[in-house]
């Protein structure tokens, strides 16, 4: 099979990468202009595994042809502190690489792939201490983070051409790209898109793991804020193998919550790490402290959803580490 991932450089994509190159499969890697692209290039010693920017695509969007599926996981971080410069360049960046991967779905007509795993995040159903979230839940604008995702997603239900569309919408494919390029809509077969909700990623190569095992290491680790916030998590093995089973699997479309089915709050997340590391539990972090230090970015730490896996469940999907402390100590045997 050969397959595209955008932002393939990432935590999770560079894991999926590998894990799709050991299975013998041919990866397209797009990434963003930068000085490492030559080196990239360099070691792609074998057609199994290719480098492409964002500009060589949009100057070719047929470089895409012929793929068995496209996974859409670019975006700025948002670990970073929210300025008003920095919310706009979160916000920009998944909009404007969402709405180009429209427009070269839309050129690619029947060359199109079969389906398109686009990313997403949990934090569009907002945050509660007692709600219980589904895919059949409603989203949420309530603050930065949910108000970003819905932007998302919305992005993409109207700027990529996809077979569970409704009529209405497919036939409203974006119209810039129409009122640009004299593009007619396609009657083709389009693609079956996948929102991948995704959770707090665990791994110990990225993602917000190593900073929240951090403390702990250092022996001054605790609750946040109350500790009664949710986390919903995922080992990194398991959202790259629900990757490929969302692609291989195409009674599946639509949102797909990526976290493990069973969510812990705050204190249960830091326990599980002193009880691995066999650190105390014992340094509690004020909120006050935090949102002093962080700003509005004090959310991703303060605030959490009870997210539920439901569409990977029904669907047969199997996790490999469903629970947090086996997840912890399979990364603490790895580092």
């Amino acid at each position: 099979m050969k397959y595209a991932i955008l932002g393939g450089s990432g935590f999770i994509g560079s894991a999926l990468t590998q894990y799709w190159l050991k299975r013998g499969h041919e990866i397209m890697i797009v990434t963003r202009q930068s000085s490492q692209q030559q080196e990239f290039r360099s070691k792609s010693t074998t057609q199994q595994l290719s480098y492409y920017t964002w500009n060589d695509i949009n100057q070719d969007p047929h470089l895409l042809r012929g793929l068995d599926g496209i996974v859409n996981l670019a975006g700025a971080t948002i670990s970073q502190r929210w300025t008003r410069r920095a919310k706009q360049r979160i916000m920009d960046s998944r909009l404007h690489t969402t709405q180009a991967l429209g427009r070269w779905i839309h050129m690619l007509g029947s060359e199109a792939p079969k389906v398109i795993v686009q990313g997403s995040a949990v934090g569009i159903y907002g945050t509660s201490l007692t709600e219980e979230f589904t895919e059949h839940s409603p989203g949420s604008t309530a603050d930065f983070l949910a108000k970003v995702t819905t932007s998302w997603e919305d992005t993409a239900l109207h700027s990529i051409p996809q077979s569970a569309a409704p009529e209405a919408i497919t036939s409203a494919i974006f119209p810039l790209a129409d009122s640009n390029l004299g593009l007619e809509t396609p009657h083709d077969p389009a693609p079956r898109l996948v929102l991948l909700r995704t959770g707090v990623v665990l791994g110990n190569q990225g993602g917000a793991y190593p900073m929240m095992r951090l403390p702990f290491l250092l022996g001054a680790g605790g609750r946040i804020g109350t500790g009664q916030q949710w986390v919903p998590w995922i080992h990194i093995d398991d959202i790259v193998t629900l990757i490929d089973y969302c692609i291989t699997h195409p009674e599946i479309s639509g949102p797909v919550n990526a976290v493990s089915p069973n969510p812990v709050t705050n204190e249960q997340f830091g326990r599980a790490i002193s009880y691995v590391h066999h650190r105390p539990f014992w340094f509690p972090l004020p909120s006050f402290v935090l949102r002093a230090v962080l700003g509005e970015m004090s959310l991703l730490l303060l605030e959490g959803q009870r997210v539920l896996p439901q569409v990977a469940i029904s669907s047969g999907f199997k996790y490999s580490c469903p629970q947090l402390v086996e997840a912890l100590a399979d990364l603490k045997q790895r580092r």
